[in-house]
């Protein structure tokens, strides 16, 4: 291996490094690099590796995006009664739009879970997620924000990492397209209350997303970890100048 760059400067060859192209398995690819959508929806969620890496509460929706040649694309996403939203009790009590440009990213977002009175928050998700993940019924979507997302333009990098205590601390990284990009990482996203959430635009075009929200909009549920990323710095001298503290004769009386 040393021979091969015998070629370059000893300084040089002492910054080199590579990129290991072995391939990991689907769990591993989840928490880490990220993986494609539509390995989600194809996930046999039942194998024990794959269900050691999943968050629970989280889902993955299919979607069917059907081209209308010479003016654009039509596409469903979910039916009140019909599908996994009502497999799982769940349908948004608000629904929204956002439009991201490119190059920019939203989050941490994590919204507070409910707690109910004199549970312990370990016991609660655990008998809720764990012991009895079938039960959809106790959830209380009406008491905790709980996001269903899915876009219609661009390429978005989402990170879901699990922050509720008693449950293992998971990270799910994954690419979903938009509409205009027909093919399986056409995806519809559940996000529990307690997951916190992050969207970054992968592509050159705008990122248009529509969500749906189990409670109406509260600020009071909108927590931000590690949300810098948000914010349009200034340049340094600019900030200076921006800061800067009043003038001597802006005091005088």
């Amino acid at each position: 291996m040393n021979d091969l760059w015998r070629g370059l400067r000893d300084s040089a060859k002492a910054r080199l490094s590579q990129r290991d192209y072995h391939l990991q398995s689907f769990a591993a690819r989840l928490g880490r690099g990220g993986v494609e959508a539509g390995e989600l929806l194809s996930a046999n969620r039942k194998d024990p590796e794959i269900a050691a890496a999943w968050i629970p509460g989280v889902e993955v929706l299919p979607r069917k995006i059907y081209p209308q040649r010479h003016r654009g694309f039509f596409g469903e996403f979910a039916r009140k009664g019909e599908g996994k939203l009502a497999e799982i009790g769940l349908w948004p009590a608000q629904w929204a739009t956002a439009r991201m440009f490119s190059g920019t990213a939203k989050g941490f977002h994590v919204h507070p879970p409910f707690i109910p009175e004199g549970e312990e928050p370990e016991k609660w998700f655990t008998r809720l997620f764990i012991e009895n993940p079938g039960a959809c019924q106790e959830r209380p979507y009406d008491r905790e924000q709980w996001d269903v997302m899915f876009f219609v333009q661009g390429v978005a990098e989402m990170i879901l990492i699990d922050e509720r205590r008693g449950l293992e601390r998971r990270v799910m990284r994954y690419i979903v397209e938009g509409d205009d990009q027909r093919g399986p990482n056409n995806v519809g996203v559940v996000i529990p209350a307690g997951v916190a959430h992050a969207v970054r635009v992968a592509s050159s075009a705008e990122l248009i997303m529509v969500y749906g929200t189990s409670t109406k909009f509260d600020p009071l549920f909108e927590g931000r970890i590690a949300s810098e990323v948000e914010t349009a710095n200034l340049p340094p001298e600019w900030q200076e100048y921006h800061s800067a503290g009043p003038n001597e004769e802006d005091l005088v009386d």
